[in-house]
């Protein structure tokens, strides 16, 4: 009989859309289920990135090399060519469309990405580093599907040098007014607890998140906020995250229309021209 009970688990696995749950793909189900279904479950990767999020990525990868053992200056060239690799038509550029304006526009990009990686690294916070850039995926008891995590750092805890914290960085336009309330953190913060108890053995003990504002300033104040999540205040939001991703599970498990958004101020056009196309009805339907 348990065997029986098993083998039902695994199909039932087997007819879900996905394999696992990751922030990014249940905070996009979320906002917008057609953009959702179009890139987690046909996997097609041809929208724009903004060219914020280009150079927050070149951001990251400038920090991952640092914290990987590589001096400022070549971190930050490294994260230089990232950005400078990516194609045009890769990136949103609005409404530069010469060659010229797109030229510009890449400069503007570049000298964006070198003054916020600046900002970070002229003192940037110490960490006995145990992992970076550390990709896991979970078996979580009590959830229908696995969960996947990229950690920026994994590093020692300075609460108790026996436990784990989890770091992660930000550049972004301006600071989050809620800080470490807010929703969107603590969220990815317990997919990342879970990713990372599974690789190290260890409960982590906090989630810490460094935003470094991208533009200068007037006032001279720091370009950097440090937000610390301590999980083990978490009960009520480890239980919500629990029913939230057992809700979305039964979401994508049902027979359903998948409906564009339009207002949806990222992904709304292209959810539309989907859904006007008919694309996923016909990849329901067959």
């Amino acid at each position: 009989m348990p065997m029986k009970k098993k083998q039902e688990g695994d199909s039932k696995k087997r007819t879900l859309p996905i394999r696992h749950w990751s922030h990014s793909s249940l905070m996009a189900f979320l906002r917008n289920p057609l953009a959702w279904y179009k890139r987690y479950v046909e996997q097609i990767y041809d929208d724009p990135m903004s060219p914020s999020s280009v150079i927050g990525q070149a951001g990251h990868v400038a920090l991952q090399h640092f914290y990987g053992g590589i001096g400022k200056e070549g971190a930050v060239d490294l994260g230089l060519e990232y950005l400078r690799n990516i194609a045009d038509f890769e990136i949103d550029l609005g409404k530069a469309h010469s060659k010229m304006a797109k030229k510009k526009k890449r400069a503007a990009m570049e000298r964006e990405y070198l003054q916020a990686v600046s900002f970070y690294l002229k003192r940037p916070p110490r960490h006995r580093v145990l992992g970076v850039e550390h990709k896991a995926t979970a078996e979580v008891e009590g959830l229908a599907l696995p969960i996947k995590a990229v950690s920026d750092l994994v590093v020692v805890s300075r609460v108790d040098p026996s436990a784990l914290d989890i770091v992660d960085h930000k550049f972004v336009n301006a600071f989050s007014p809620s800080g470490a309330n807010k929703t969107l953190f603590v969220m990815q913060a317990l997919f990342n607890y879970y990713t990372v108890k599974e690789t190290f053995g260890k409960e982590p003990l906090r989630f810490i998140v460094y935003e470094c504002k991208k533009t200068k300033n007037a006032d001279g104040s720091s370009q950097m906020r440090r937000y610390i999540i301590d999980f083990r205040t978490l009960r009520d939001e480890f239980a919500l995250f629990h029913r939230l991703i057992n809700d979305a599970t039964a979401e994508i498990a049902r027979p359903r229309l998948y409906l564009p958004n339009p207002s949806d101020m990222f992904e709304g056009e292209n959810s539309f021209d989907i859904y006007r196309l008919g694309l996923v009805d016909e990849q329901t339907e067959k």
